[in-house]
């Protein structure tokens, strides 16, 4: 197949092209749809890319690839499996679908968190809520002795 290329977008601003040469596809007998025709076809793939060694990413998109990704890794590689389809045609085209995927969301930088205040409604809700409890709490003690 062709070369994968992920549009530009957050953390990709000129878009990524991973060669053809970088992803490597394995196929076994599927367990999804397929009838009789299930136990003689190979129609599920994987999908492989080395994160670590590709030459797609740039050292920060590659880091930051590599920390989103974490979970997912087996040392730097990235696996995707696709078996819906009966075709290893259409699998092979869900696991490409799949990895452009990964990596758009992989290489966005993560939104830096902005420190907001409570605002002044809520402060007062939760100041005359504080009352509230207090007072419930002050009706439930025995009446002092005068």
């Amino acid at each position: 197949m062709d070369d994968l290329r992920v549009p530009p977008g957050p953390g990709a601003p000129d878009g990524i092209v991973v060669p053809a040469a970088e992803l490597v596809e394995q196929f076994s007998r599927s367990s999804g749809p397929g009838g009789q025709g299930v136990n003689t076809t190979d129609s599920r793939v994987q999908l492989s890319l080395d994160l670590g060694g590709t030459t797609a990413l740039s050292d920060d998109q590659r880091a930051r690839a590599l920390a989103h990704l974490a979970a997912r890794l087996s040392g730097t590689v990235l696996t995707i499996s696709a078996s819906e389809h009966r075709s290893q045609l259409d699998n092979r085209a869900a696991a490409r679908r799949r990895l452009l995927a990964l990596l758009r969301e992989a290489v966005a930088p993560s939104a830096a968190r902005r420190a907001t205040k409570p605002t002044k409604g809520s402060g007062r809700r939760r100041r005359a809520a504080k009352i509230r409890r207090s007072e419930t709490k002050q009706n439930r003690r025995p009446p002092r002795p005068e």
